[in-house]
């Protein structure tokens, strides 16, 4: 029989929550960085831009520790 940690019902929905908000704020940074690329290609078109971050991926620090296991 294996050891399972079990949370508290509330402390289940507080880490949901938490979850929820990190999901969210990965999808605001990368919407950001299309923009700032729109922008780019609008203020100088017909150049092609390498992406500033092309080899490196944008990660935030996350509060969800125990999802992440």
């Amino acid at each position: 029989m294996t050891n399972r940690v079990s949370y508290a019902p509330q402390d289940l929905q507080k880490m949901c929550k938490q979850a929820e908000r990190d999901q969210e704020s990965k999808k605001l940074a990368v919407l950001m960085e299309r923009v700032r690329q729109q922008i780019a290609e609008r203020d100088h078109p017909g150049e092609k831009h390498a992406r500033q971050d092309a080899g490196r991926k944008v990660r935030l620090p996350s509060r969800s520790v125990p999802f992440e296991r």
